[in-house]
């Protein structure tokens, strides 16, 4: 008698801790540095979340910004949902952060303070739902990206030396 095989898709599967990561922000490590994180839930509707769940968002712009004491997440592209038709949401509007006053308080003060942001470093499903992990952030000069090179180059030839 045959087994019966399951197919188990990768892209599906959560890791061990019953997360998936849907996007990264990859160029937000290599322009600034972190500072601090924090996670946060997202206010979605339902297109929005199938999308997600397809995995079409797109970090690459975003910023968190604070008004009248809300957190929302600008300039983050969540594709259209086909199957939903007129029932779609727009892909660029704002959306509202789920976070605690003090969270909030504490975002408010490091987004206001000269030469710092606060952006979305990923987003992830955890258990379902939609969540983002939000970077405090200070931009990064030219030359701080040349001493991390130099840094790295120093690293490989010791290590070549080594071998």
């Amino acid at each position: 008698m045959a087994r019966k095989r399951r197919k188990r898709r990768a892209d599906r599967t959560p890791s061990p801790s019953g997360q998936r990561t849907v996007a990264v922000n990859r160029r937000a490590r290599r322009d600034y540095e972190v500072l601090d994180t924090l996670t946060a839930g997202i206010e979605l509707r339902g297109s929005e979340i199938k999308s997600i769940r397809n995995g079409s968002a797109s970090l690459a712009q975003g910023f968190v910004s604070v008004e009248e004491g809300e957190a929302y997440l600008r300039d983050v592209h969540i594709a259209r949902y086909k199957p939903a038709a007129q029932a779609n949401h727009d892909p660029d509007r704002p959306r509202r952060l789920l976070l605690h006053r003090a969270e909030i308080d504490l975002l408010a003060g490091h987004v206001n303070a000269k030469g710092r942001t606060a952006i979305p470093l990923r987003l992830f499903l955890a258990r379902g739902w939609a969540k983002l992990e939000i970077g405090l952030v200070r931009g990064l000069r030219r030359y701080d990206n040349r001493e991390k090179i130099r840094a790295r180059e120093a690293a490989r030839q010791i290590a070549r030396y080594v071998r």
